[in-house]
């Protein structure tokens, strides 16, 4: 059986409130991005088969999940005897199509009318939006400040690697002094043993020379 388009603007026909039918999620979306359709179906049919309406759409890629449904249809279905699954179920009562669904059973009891139904629901949805809203806002919140802390973690890090890198510096420009200084010690201790080394051959030549001609004159005077 096709997707029923009409049956928005008027009663379920009869033939389909005896048909068992089930208000279930029909997968779709991408592989590890589901996206479902909430659907009333038949339930003998497949679970992503032929189905008698769309109630609307469950995005539960976000956060809060998006949801979108006609809830005056849903309602309608639920009226007429289908049975949600435990997690269109869930759904419904998150949008409020099983409060209205209550709501309406208690005008036909003659509990409320018709306007004291209508104005509890719309209570009801403006208190629900706010608590959604007010999430939201905190989701936001959340993130700005986890972002603001990866920030600051980020900042704290790279400090951390310049002064690292700051003190490699000192440390090998602090070696190389010590280098520097080591040469040029090793480079005036060289020299000054090579000054001692040629005073100590010229004394040595002057002692022979004088050796020399002591030895000399001796000889003369005998």
């Amino acid at each position: 059986m096709p997707p029923l388009k009409n049956y928005n603007r008027g009663r379920v026909p009869q033939k389909l409130i005896l048909m068992p039918v089930k208000i279930r999620l029909q997968r779709h979306g991408k592989k590890g991005k589901p996206f479902f359709w909430i659907v009333a179906a038949d339930s003998r049919a497949k679970r992503d088969g032929r189905f008698l309406e769309k109630l609307g759409t469950y995005n539960p890629n976000t956060n809060p999940a998006t949801i979108d449904i006609n809830i005056d249809n849903s309602v309608q279905w639920l009226q007429n005897g289908a049975q949600p699954t435990d997690t269109a179920r869930a759904i419904l009562s998150y949008k409020g199509v099983l409060l209205k669904k209550h709501l309406l059973e208690g005008v036909k009891k003659g509990a409320l009318t018709q306007e004291q139904a209508e104005e509890k629901f719309s209570a009801w949805v403006t208190e629900k939006d706010q608590a959604v809203n007010s999430k939201k806002n905190q989701l936001a919140d959340d993130k700005a400040k986890a972002k603001a802390e990866a920030l600051k973690a980020e900042e704290a890090v790279n400090k951390a690697r310049i002064a690292a890198a700051e003190e490699a510096a000192a440390e090998a420009i602090a070696e190389e002094s010590a280098e520097a200084a080591e040469e040029a010690t090793e480079e005036a201790t060289e020299e000054a043993a090579t000054e001692e080394s040629a005073e100590a051959v010229e004394a040595t030549q002057e002692t022979t020379a004088e050796a020399t001609q002591e030895s000399a004159s001796a000889q003369e005077e005998e």
